[in-house]
């Protein structure tokens, strides 16, 4: 704007008139512009009110996106076919055996977890959950613990991803009937275990109180049967050496224990392998079980199907529940499945929450895995338990 000095002390006042390209109007112009509500002024400190707001929000909105926040997000992870492969490798392998060709699918699902150890998410994260009705968000306190590690996570996942491929391969084995023997070991003593100095990590269970124990069922019988606080005697096998162990027990909720986490090897017949990337969990035992059982047998188990599923397999054969079943139906749909095996347990969470499109079939056990998955080929779906 051009500003004028005062007018000589005796001499009339002139008024303020714009340079050659100012857009600095005079005062009788601004004056009528005021009178008809049209100032351009007003409007040019208007527009830079709206300006400095807007920088404002774009300030704190950046600001607010480095803010950690105590949540974990789940979201549909994606899925992969185990009769077929992944990263140019095929997810179930065998060794040893005939491997018989299978068609259509048997999907395991995934659940991606944003906000865990070594990870946060934001308010944008959280605003992006909200729009989404198959995301769902959680404290992070309600599913890690408060003092885990990124990499104590990782180390977890990756066990009960082999161990679920063991007993997945264990189970289809069995069930084709070949005989797979079972080693019931230690897989753990923890501190305040009646068991702490006397039972070691990686000790193989021979008998207790006299009874043989092929498995680990055998294992648990035989120490409940025994009187609380009374010691209870066991064979051992550790480094190849039988000892002879008298093990202290204690009563948990008139339960007797001696306090020890049980670990399974299987001997298996015939070398089966697994590969699941980067995916860890023991989620996904059910469908490996399957697939493991569809490439050993002859014919082809969907038909041509495309079924995907969730759940453990656990050793006893039954399937258990698993987190995340909203994401994993989604996921599956999203994925191309007709199909889906839920376990039973999950079922009050799958209720109104399954895609359209998608046929959700309820299971308990291997047993019924594998009649849902016959039913469905033989176009029987109608016939079986739903949620």
């Amino acid at each position: 704007m051009t500003t004028h000095e005062p007018a000589a002390p005796g001499g009339s006042e002139q008024p303020d008139v714009p340079e050659q390209g100012s857009a600095d109007p005079s005062r009788s112009e601004r004056l009528a512009h005021a009178v008809r509500g049209t100032d351009p002024y007003a409007v040019s400190r208007r527009s830079g009110g709206l300006l400095s707001s807007l920088f404002l929000v774009i300030v704190l909105a950046a600001g607010l996106s480095f803010i950690p926040l105590p949540y974990v997000v789940f979201e549909p992870g994606p899925v992969a076919n185990t009769l077929g492969q992944l990263d140019g490798k095929a997810i179930v392998e065998i060794r040893g055996a005939t491997a018989y060709p299978a068609k259509g699918s048997l999907d395991f699902t995934t659940v991606r977890v944003l906000g865990g150890p070594g990870d946060r998410i934001n308010l944008f994260d959280l605003a992006q959950a909200a729009l989404r009705k198959d995301y769902e968000v959680y404290k992070r306190e309600e599913i890690y613990p408060e003092d885990a590690t990124r990499e104590e996570i990782q180390q977890e996942n990756t066990a009960e991803m082999v161990d679920s491929q063991e007993v997945a391969a264990a189970i289809a084995l069995r069930e084709t009937g070949r005989v797979v023997p079972e080693r019931v070991l230690v897989s753990q003593v923890p501190d305040g275990s009646p068991a702490k100095g006397v039972l070691e990590a990686g000790d193989e269970f021979v008998s207790v109180a006299g009874s043989p124990t092929p498995d680990a069922s055998a294992v648990q019988a035989a120490v409940r049967a025994q009187k609380a606080g009374q010691p209870v005697s066991m064979v051992v096998r550790r480094d190849g050496t039988e000892k002879t162990l008298s093990v202290p027990t204690r009563d948990n909720q008139g339960v007797t224990i001696v306090g020890v986490l049980l670990g399974r090897d299987y001997e298996l017949p015939v070398d089966v392998r697994i590969t699941a990337g980067d995916v860890g969990g023991p989620s996904a035992g059910t469908m490996f079980t399957l697939a493991v059982y569809d490439l050993l047998t002859p014919g082809d188990l969907t038909a041509g199907k495309n079924i995907a599923g969730t759940g453990t397999m656990e050793p006893d054969e039954s399937v258990g529940p698993i987190g995340g079943i909203r994401q994993k139906l989604s996921g599956a749909r999203s994925g191309g499945a007709d199909y889906f095996l839920a376990p039973a347990d999950n079922c009050d969470e799958v209720v109104g929450h399954v895609p359209d499109g998608l046929e959700v079939v309820k299971v308990g056990s291997f047993d019924d895995a594998l009649g849902a998955v016959k039913a469905i080929a033989a176009d029987e779906v109608d016939s079986l338990p739903r949620c």
